[in-house]
């Protein structure tokens, strides 16, 4: 049986993830989360699954992460705990620099306990105003100023580090947008939905012709797991994403079309820090772990609206 250890597995891609996850009954899945941002909602339910349990505790302390580690003896960590949103990361630097100590906390435990390989969730936030298209893991320079963005790129460090000295393997993840049911609705695709349904306006920042690529939630953890269970990019890097690219303009007017909307569209100052003009990954790599056409975004959209819908039934 696989142990499988997953930090931050009460938000929603570390929920997801959970959930896939705990289908496979050679997995045993423990969640740990210390539910700042994170929802008991978005977690498996442990009466459908004796292969999952659920922690509250915090990756920061080594306290609370050493004692979840020793006691299961994992396998494989999804180290996945992170403050997230460019709003909330512009608005918490000193707290996002804070998520530090909980990687160097995480493999400090796990190099010597038998962890035979820790996955970690980077961010598209590390390339910065991008220099090249697409955005190759090898290939493109990490440039971005950004607290969250540098925590990550000193994360990805860690690992390469903690490879060389210790032999701990590890697979980086580099997470573009990344949508579904469970995200939280202070995002993008979440909050523009959520707006669209109310009948309420839409606010872009600047003109909206900033363009972004968005992956459904599924694209993801099937991505993911893969590398997992196919034993696939060991001790290296994977953007994982859509290359399927669209103004945050021609989102908001979709999203109005698929609700059947009657929505404004109101454009808001620019923001004065994160918002880059553009954003395509290289997802070769995400393909072959894939094998199969990613969803639409359109498709993806409509799959939300009707788990709002049927949430209000």
């Amino acid at each position: 049986m696989n142990r499988i250890l997953v930090t931050g597995g009460a938000g929603n891609v570390g929920g997801s993830l959970a959930k896939k996850l705990v289908t496979n009954p050679d997995n045993f899945v423990v969640v740990l989360d210390n539910l700042s941002t994170g929802n008991i909602s978005k977690l498996p339910d442990t009466g459908l699954y004796p292969n999952f349990k659920f922690i509250k505790g915090d990756v920061n302390s080594l306290t609370d992460i050493s004692s979840v580690i020793l006691r299961y003896g994992f396998d494989y960590i999804f180290h996945y705990a992170a403050v997230v949103g460019v709003k909330r990361t512009l608005e918490n630097p000193a707290k996002v620099l804070n998520d530090i100590q909980g990687i160097k906390n995480v493999l400090e435990v796990a190099k010597n306990t038998g962890v035979k390989r820790v996955f970690y969730s980077s961010s598209s936030e590390v390339y910065g105003e991008p220099v090249e298209f697409p955005q190759n893991e090898h290939t493109t320079p990490l440039n971005s100023k950004l607290p969250y963005a540098i925590v990550k790129n000193v994360g990805e460090a860690f690992l390469k580090s903690y490879k060389q000295e210790y032999n701990l393997d590890y697979t980086i993840f580099r997470f573009f947008n990344t949508y579904g049911p469970d995200q939280s609705t202070d995002f993008v695709i979440s909050k523009f939905i959520d707006a669209a349904l109310a009948g309420e306006p839409i606010t872009l920042y600047g003109d909206g012709l900033q363009t972004r690529t968005f992956c459904y939630i599924d694209d993801n953890t099937e991505a993911t797991t893969n590398a997992l269970y196919q034993h696939k990019f060991v001790n290296d890097v994977v953007n994982i994403g859509s290359d399927f690219e669209m103004t945050i303009l021609d989102l908001a007017k979709l999203i109005i079309k698929e609700t059947g909307s009657s929505s404004q569209i109101i454009h808001l100052p620019p923001l004065p820090e994160g918002d880059m003009t553009r954003r395509k990954p290289d997802i070769t790599k995400m393909r072959e772990l894939l094998n199969r056409e990613l969803t639409p975004v359109a498709g993806g959209i409509r799959k939300i609206i009707d788990c709002r819908k049927k949430d209000k039934i």
